[in-house]
């Protein structure tokens, strides 16, 4: 069983290499057979502890509200029971001390639970730093640019090439010029231009938009995952703009292309704490910092996808943000499979036998992904998903899991039964699998690469218009690390799609390994996009 699972996660593809050039097959043509990992089936396998986990964070957020209504039947059946007359004896027995008391223990009641309940988060407004056109590449110069640093081998140089072409990467990405260069360019001094350049390009443009003073700003989160100078880049941030000296700040490293949502998650759970406040979270990662030299072919890997970008997002607690804010934050659910050790390993930074520095993708990424994909959206699922879905999907999952027929196909696969037979234990073997598109309008998914978007869209079942601001995202701008899922909203805010009460789906994942998802309600209609929104000059494309 264990080798069948395996094989089924595997595809083959055969790919014409063309005529050999040289050696003692000149002329002839040549073929090679390349094997990919594929996402495992959701609907093979649904973890019910991942199905209870998110009904546990529904009814603790739900308590309240389910103790409200049954207070109010309980209240109503004794009120009814009773005549008019009845009711006004009953109040006149009782003296006005009593009344009065009664009264300020519900005034009371009310009062806490009013203040104990969350503030609302809501966001103001996003930007996306858009690079200078001098730093637009096509397919073929980047591998020129690559070629020009003469750090690389034409064997190199040809997987690169090969890689670009299924990557869904387009011709108009943007990377640093110093890639081209002959010298060391993963210095310190190259790491903090870049920096200064992306971030400070996109809180211009985010002060800009929000109106908001950088001296108003009372949290600040940045994130970047491999380039952590010291002082820090918030450091960086609050000398530039000369914030004010009680901020809260953070800076996160080391967390993947999912780290935009901690810093989100990180920032709510501070403005929890501080009300009437500000927060802006910078989510970023340096391309040139993080260029590998060497000729491992699986730390050449993150050299073709990662392209210049940042976000930074501008956050409000203030309950009179309410009218002119675009997104209320909803959900944030975190999975975190570190505990793992492939999952841990899936992509790991280290030096090569030559002792060039970069990041190694495994092998078992694909698998190890979808496998955090799984648990991150099983959790989310009761807390997004209409009451429709979530009877159907765990009526099939708890048939699934204790019907007889569901273990026989599971456990006996060696005996041959008739096809009728079979047909119906596969079918009470596969669990339901709901359909987000009934919790969500719109669906931003990190762009990693073309393979991953392919398989999110097959496993969830989605259209390919749900899945057009992720692959326009990757062709247009590559993928920019946890600044991804920005770009791709911005998408959506472009091509004025964004109504009011829609709800927009982020998720990300990243090293460790984490997949980490954010749920917005859109306050009101996005009705045409800013000037300076990064898509304005090629949506119409």
């Amino acid at each position: 069983m264990g080798s069948s699972n395996e094989q089924d996660l595997l595809s083959t593809e055969i790919v014409n290499r063309g005529i050999e050039p040289c050696g003692p097959n000149a002329g002839s043509p040549t073929f090679s057979v390349r094997v990919r990992r594929r996402l495992p089936d959701f609907l093979q396998s649904v973890n019910l502890k991942y199905v209870k986990l998110g009904y546990h964070y529904l009814i603790n957020h739900a308590v309240y509200l389910a103790t409200i209504p049954v207070l109010v039947l309980v209240f109503g059946a004794e009120v009814g029971s009773l005549s008019r007359e009845e009711i006004w004896k009953k109040l006149w027995d009782y003296d006005i001390a009593t009344v009065i008391g009664f009264f300020g223990v519900f005034v009371l009641t009310v009062c806490v639970y009013f203040m104990s309940r969350p503030r609302s988060v809501y966001l103001i407004d996003f930007a996306c730093y858009k690079p200078s056109d001098e730093l637009k590449v096509t397919r073929e110069e980047f591998i020129d640019l690559a070629r020009k640093s003469g750090k690389f081998d034409e064997e190199t140089l040809g997987f690169k090439k090969r890689i670009l072409q299924a990557s869904g990467i387009g011709d108009e990405t943007y990377v640093p010029r110093s890639i081209s260069s002959s010298e060391n360019i993963t210095t310190m001094k190259e790491g903090r231009e870049e920096a200064s350049t992306v971030i400070f390009g996109a809180l211009d443009e985010l002060f800009e938009k929000t109106r908001v003073k950088p001296k108003d700003v009372g949290v600040l989160v940045v994130n970047c995952s491999i380039f952590n100078p010291t002082p820090s880049l918030s450091a960086m941030v609050i000398n530039h703009y000369k914030m004010r000296g009680n901020i809260l700040s953070y800076n996160l490293g080391g967390m993947g292309c999912s780290a935009g949502i901690i810093a989100l998650d990180l920032a709510r759970d501070m403005l929890q704490s501080n009300p009437n406040s500000y927060a802006v979270v910078v989510s970023t990662e340096m391309v040139g910092y993080n260029w590998y030299v060497g000729r491992d072919k699986s730390m050449v890997i993150p050299n073709c996808f990662f392209r210049m970008g940042c976000s930074a997002v501008m956050l409000s607690n203030r309950r009179r943000d309410f009218r002119h804010a675009k997104y209320r934050l909803e959900h944030i659910v975190r999975t975190h499979k570190a505990a793992d050790d492939r999952s841990f390993r899936s992509v790991y930074q280290e030096e090569d036998e030559q002792g060039f520095k970069g990041l190694k993708i495994s092998r078992d990424l694909m698998e190890v992904g979808g496998e955090a994909l799984k648990t991150n959206i099983t959790t989310l699922g009761p807390l997004v998903l209409p009451f429709s879905e979530q009877v159907l999907f765990f009526a099939a999952l708890l048939r699934r899991t204790f019907s007889p027929a569901a273990k026989t196909i599971t456990s006996s696969t060696t005996a041959k039964t008739n096809g009728a037979k079979s047909s119906s234990s596969s079918d009470l073997s596969k669990p339901y699998i709901p359909d987000y598109k009934l919790a969500f309008e719109h669906f931003c998914f990190h762009a990693a690469s073309k393979t991953v978007l392919d398989e999110l869209q097959k496993n969830l079942g989605l259209s390919e218009e749900n899945m057009e601001a992720s692959r326009m995202t990757l062709q247009r701008f590559g993928n920019t690390s946890s600044s991804g899922i920005w770009y791709e909203l911005a998408y959506l805010e472009a091509k004025e799609r964004v109504r009011r009460g829609d709800r927009v789906w982020q998720i990300a994942f990243g090293s460790g390994f984490k997949c980490n998802s954010v749920v917005w309600k859109a306050m009101r209609k996005v009705k045409k996009p800013a000037r300076n929104n990064p898509w304005v000059d090629c949506i119409s494309r």
